[in-house]
């Protein structure tokens, strides 16, 4: 795996400077347009929760883009915290016989 040196884009980040802020929607609004406590979509506006599938497909329909795009971006971010927290994950090698993934 390549190792990435810049900290992913939090989805709420993407969500709010690419949706949010152009668009002139607020919090409260986007909440009722899909169905979510306000707070529930405010925690990853800042950053502090998570994009799970449900709420992917929730912001795909309100947006017009796909799930797969939410999910992503929150796997990059999640990954990339994972990878620099365990510092372990470094030592481990491959298998041999078995070819590395581009």
């Amino acid at each position: 795996m390549r190792k990435r040196n810049r900290i992913p884009t939090h989805p709420g980040g993407i969500l709010k400077r690419h949706y949010l802020e152009p668009l002139s929607i607020s919090i409260s609004q986007l909440s009722v347009q899909i169905g979510v406590s306000r707070k529930t979509l405010s925690k990853i506006l800042n950053e502090r929760g998570k994009v799970t599938p449900e709420m992917a497909l929730r912001l795909s329909k309100a947006l017009g883009t796909t799930p797969e795009l939410w999910l992503n971006l929150q796997n990059k971010y999640t990954l990339w915290h994972t990878e620099n927290a365990i510092p372990e994950i470094v030592k481990i090698e491959l298998i041999e016989g078995i070819e590395k993934a581009s």
